[in-house]
């Protein structure tokens, strides 16, 4: 019988080449849950294709697949004409300029799907043995009672939270580990290996521990 695989899979800022390698090393299966931790865009080379890539793994129904959102998918939904705001300014500056080249440089040109896809996005997912977000929580909260802001733009460089109330592990991205090296302190483990910056693309078996890395061209380490 094939084993049942949680795998969490940490920050790609627009990596389009890691991300097709490890989801090629993963080769998921129907039974495979892939929880994927945000922050798709911004910064890295190829945005566009990320969200592509994932909507299209989403429909395929080649495995389970949950899509957390980042910090940088809510900067993009705050400044695109499609949803009515206007923090253009801080969105480009964070990052949207390489978002904004992968689509020709045209908000127009961002398609509809893309961002009723990232629109559509969980604020975070949880299991009977993990918990997973794109930032951070507050230990004494319930999940449901979290704040977006905390889920999604809390830093680990700002505080380490306890573990959760509900005794699980807490799977992370967000603070990225500039060395290449997945945190793991026990109750919670962050994954955002800093793939755009020169490090890694991480994903995660939650239960076993097993990892995957590849860096920005497809690489995978050795």
């Amino acid at each position: 019988m094939t084993r049942r695989r949680t795998i969490a899979i940490g920050d790609i800022h627009g990596c389009i080449l890691a991300l097709r390698a490890l989801l090629a090393r993963i080769n998921p299966q129907p039974d495979d849950l892939l929880v994927f931790l945000g922050d798709y865009i911004d910064r890295g080379p190829d945005s566009r294709s990320v969200i592509s890539e994932l909507i299209e793994l989403r429909r395929s129904g080649t495995c389970r697949v949950v899509t957390i959102m980042g910090n940088h998918e809510e900067m993009m939904l705050s400044a695109v004409p499609y949803f009515g705001q206007n923090d253009w300014h801080y969105w480009m500056d964070a990052g949207g300029k390489q978002t904004l080249a992968s689509y020709d440089n045209e908000a127009e040109n961002i398609p509809t799907d893309h961002l009723e896809f990232i629109f559509s996005c969980a604020r975070y997912y949880e299991t009977p043995t993990h918990l997973f977000t794109h930032g951070c929580y507050e230990p004494d909260l319930n999940m449901d009672e979290q704040s977006d802001y905390e889920l999604r733009w809390v830093s680990l460089r700002e505080r380490i939270p306890g573990r959760h109330r509900s005794g699980k592990q807490a799977i992370l991205g967000h603070t990225s580990q500039k060395d290449g090296e997945v945190l793991d302190l026990g109750h919670l483990v962050c994954i955002d290996t800093f793939c755009y910056g020169g490090g890694w693309l991480t994903a995660l078996e939650v239960h076993t521990q097993e990892v995957w890395q590849f860096d920005r061209e497809g690489n995978p380490r050795v």
